[in-house]
């Protein structure tokens, strides 16, 4: 098995970034009716590099990126006890580097970057029927918060 590095995002490679992307949106579009049809992004990638306040970081395999996710740090609501909080998203993973727990070893990287701008708390969201997902999460100390419900007005 080839060794996993974790590393930052760079612009240079923005390319295989926006594939990962798409193969997040495919993975996710059987889990939600509300995503509107045909093409669509969910970031603004070159962003989410440049940005100082968010921290995106992709998994290696050889040179070649096999994963990615990113932190942002977000004002926490103002009822909640931690004033900021770290947001994390477009965790993913090549479909042929699955299993191999490299999601985990990005939410490593990704907490560690959360201590050292003194965040004492970390946030994501999951689709409910992503169990794969969720056992994950949970498998790395996440717990279950709320639930989000919606419905189409007819």
């Amino acid at each position: 098995m080839s060794l996993i590095t974790i590393r930052p995002a760079i612009l240079d490679d923005l390319e295989t970034l926006l594939a990962f992307e798409q193969g997040l949106i495919a993975a996710e579009r059987p889990l939600d009716p509300f995503l509107k049809d045909g093409e669509m992004t969910y970031y603004n990638i070159p962003q989410l590099i440049l940005k100082e306040n968010t921290h995106l970081i992709v998994a290696t395999s050889e040179n070649e990126l096999v994963g990615c996710g990113y932190l942002r740090i977000e004002e926490s609501r103002n009822y909640h006890k931690n004033p900021l909080n770290g947001y994390i998203g477009f965790m993913y993973v090549t479909p042929t580097f699955r299993g191999r727990k490299i999601s985990a070893l990005l939410l490593t990287s990704l907490k560690d970057w959360a201590k050292t701008k003194n965040l004492k708390e970390l946030r994501l969201d999951v689709y409910n029927t992503n169990n794969a997902a969720i056992k994950s999460y949970e498998k790395f100390g996440f717990k279950r918060s709320m639930i989000n419900m919606r419905m189409d007005i007819k």
